[in-house]
């Protein structure tokens, strides 16, 4: 052979190598995604969550309303006796009826607060079957990294297969 056909040979062999070394490359680098909202809607333990919150939710609506109704009772009862009250009684009645508009404001608050404490509380354990059948099937399938379509977050990461860019960023950035 002559020595251009040569070059043309080894050219074309390197050419090949760096092909299938990069394909061979890309091929570990692989990503998946999952949209965990629907995941957590199609556990079956979601139903148990829903109900136990909205027990709660009934039984804090139901002590909400008590106290919206003696809100009302009182002050009709003191907008009814007005004219017959002395100063120093309406006022009294005035404070409570502010008082009470008070407690029903914080009560409201606190309720929506327990509520929210309460679901979290109870949606841990879900979360957490869940990221570990993630992190199971994400591992079987040789992920690098898994997304969350829901909160665009990452989820799933093979520490081996990525690289932290931080300290050479840093290093960049003339950052000690």
């Amino acid at each position: 052979m002559k020595t251009s056909q040569k070059l043309i040979l080894a050219l074309v062999a390197v050419a090949a190598f760096l092909f299938v070394g990069t394909g061979a490359a890309n091929a570990q680098q692989k990503f998946g995604y999952i949209n965990s909202q629907e995941l957590l809607a199609s556990m079956p333990e979601i139903d148990s969550v829903e109900s136990k919150v909205q027990a709660l939710g009934k039984d804090l609506e139901s002590q909400y309303k008590a106290m919206q109704t003696e809100m009302i009772t009182k002050t009709q009862d003191l907008q009814n006796n007005l004219n017959t009250l002395s100063e120093t009684v309406r006022k009294q009645k005035e404070k409570e009826l502010y008082d009470l508009q008070t407690r029903i404001e914080e009560f409201n608050q606190s309720a929506q607060q327990e509520l929210y404490a309460k679901q979290q509380e109870l949606l841990q354990p879900v979360r957490e079957k869940a990221q570990a059948a993630i992190t199971k099937v994400a591992k079987e399938q040789n992920l690098t990294a898994v997304f969350d379509l829901t909160s665009g977050a990452l989820i799933y990461q093979n520490e081996s297969q990525m690289v932290n860019l931080l300290p050479m960023v840093k290093q960049a950035l003339g950052i000690q």
